[in-house]
């Protein structure tokens, strides 16, 4: 009867301690390596590279033109009244200002797209690693990508390719 209580009392313990452990199951993903894989990541960069040569292919005609006017300006200034050159260098500089610009609005642009872009990646990211914590009753997953999450023991789960498989690639 004796060995019979304390063998209950090892079994109970034991059960104890399992349900402890399985209650702080834990795993980590590399979130870089993840969006990167992505064929929703790569259609946005490519999409984005459209775009940036498209602002850059327009930018770099509006320099040309500027170079124009200013060759065309030089050589006829000595031929000018220098109210005309006080003119002409007034409407270079307005030239400018505006190539500024449009360099200024085509960044700002593009960052808006790209994070226009960038959220509905994220968020299916994010579903995606919750659903699969979900499946495999894991309570943390830390994040592996360098400089982002502080894994110190990396012996967890890594669920990349589960995540990668629940994505559908």
């Amino acid at each position: 009867m004796k060995h019979l209580k304390k063998l209950l009392l090892v079994a109970i313990f034991t059960v104890g301690l399992g349900g402890v452990a399985n209650a702080q199951k834990t795993a980590h993903i590399n979130t870089d390596k993840l969006l990167s894989s992505m064929p929703e990541t790569k259609a946005m960069q490519a999409e984005l590279e459209k775009l940036k040569k498209t602002y850059n292919d327009d930018i770099e005609s509006l320099i040309n033109k500027l170079k124009a006017k200013i060759t065309k300006y030089e050589a006829e200034g000595k031929s000018q009244t220098q109210e005309e050159n006080q003119k002409r260098a007034i409407e270079v500089q307005q030239d400018r200002q505006k190539i500024a610009q449009a360099e200024q609005q085509a960044a700002q642009e593009l960052q808006k797209k790209y994070q226009e872009k960038t959220l509905p990646i994220l968020k299916k990211a994010e579903d995606a690693i919750k659903a699969v914590a979900a499946e495999k009753s894991i309570i943390y997953v830390f994040d592996a990508a360098p400089g982002k999450g502080l894994i110190v023991y990396d012996k967890g789960e890594d669920i990349y390719n589960a995540v990668k498989t629940k994505l559908g690639f």
